[in-house]
């Protein structure tokens, strides 16, 4: 199903085979489909996790805006004369069963939808990490020191309203994803989701059930030293229909990231000074740099880029 122009594909079961072509994704596209994760992260629950998704985002509007959260623009997004086709739910993280629990129930989640909706963050949480590891170990960096298990881990829960009259329109403007890795459950029937290639030009993300998008962010890009890309991509509408999407981040360590030490050397120079993800994350804001440009602000002082 791939070809030249198309994102590539990773066998998560043919590992150390797929280190190279991995190492090789995430420089040339910053993201890649991912397969055979089901051991992890079963095609039931994914199902499961779906339709109870839309119900939730079904549920009257005084209900979804309970959902509140820590960090602007964190909890309950409604549509807006911005983004008028866009909605989205929050869960601050998913690594917390307190967390979890606190976002169901500012849901009036069913015991069934609870249950369901604290198994997919563990198996996302458990295969996010995993993914994690593959990265440092495919780059030659010593995985077991790096607490993956520990960094920061959010989801997100969109819906587009897409009607006859907006297609051919953004649903989603462009833009990169601040944090470290993305796995996308994407939506299996209605595409509109598109990344951008080396070449400037936008790539439909086709529906392709049983598999995952992961999309490497900013903090990847820190994290390499800027060998990895950090996606930019967009939702179009292309039909009117509803689209439903889960997105689940790891962000960053709660302590300082900076540039893996096996990537510095006097051929590849620092290219980024130590931040945390927070504060990189209030610099995209007050910045308005949406799309990784703020990047551009954490090189060292009389560096050369």
């Amino acid at each position: 199903m791939a070809s030249e122009c198309s994102i590539p594909v990773i066998d998560l079961q043919d590992f150390p085979n797929q280190s190279s072509k991995l190492i090789a994704a995430c420089e040339q596209w910053g993201c890649f489909r991912l397969l055979n994760y089901n051991q992890v992260l079963p095609s039931t629950l994914m199902s499961e996790m779906k339709a109870v998704v839309r119900l939730l985002l079904d549920l009257p509007e005084e209900i979804k805006r309970r959902n509140i959260d820590v960090i602007a623009g964190g909890g309950y997004v409604a549509p807006s004369p911005k983004n008028p086709l866009y909605e989205a739910l929050g869960l601050h993280d998913m690594t917390s069963h307190q967390g979890v629990d606190d976002f169901c129930s500012q849901l009036d989640a069913s015991p069934h939808q609870r249950e369901t909706i604290m198994k997919y963050a563990e198996a996302v949480h458990a295969l996010i990490v995993e993914i994690g590891k593959k990265l440092a170990e495919s780059l030659g960096a010593k995985s077991e020191y790096i607490e993956f298990e520990k960094w920061t881990c959010r989801a997100r829960i969109n819906k587009y309203h897409f009607t006859p009259e907006s297609v051919g329109t953004i649903g989603g403007p462009m833009h990169t994803d601040s944090g470290f890795l993305t796995i996308l459950q994407d939506d299996e029937d209605v595409g509109g989701l598109e990344v951008m290639n080396q070449s400037g030009d936008f790539v439909p993300v086709d529906p392709w059930p049983g598999t995952l998008l992961v999309n490497l962010g900013d903090m990847a890009t820190v994290w390499t030293n800027g060998r990895f890309c950090n996606v930019k991509h967009r939702v179009q509408c292309k039909e009117a229909s509803t689209r439903v999407s889960i997105a689940s981040f790891l962000l960053g360590p709660d302590e300082i990231l900076e540039p893996l030490p096996e990537l510095v050397d006097d051929d590849h120079p620092r290219v980024f000074v130590p931040t945390t993800y927070e504060d990189y994350r209030k610099l995209r804001f007050s910045t308005k740099l949406h799309a990784g440009e703020a990047l551009a602000l954490l090189h060292p002082p009389n560096s050369v880029k």
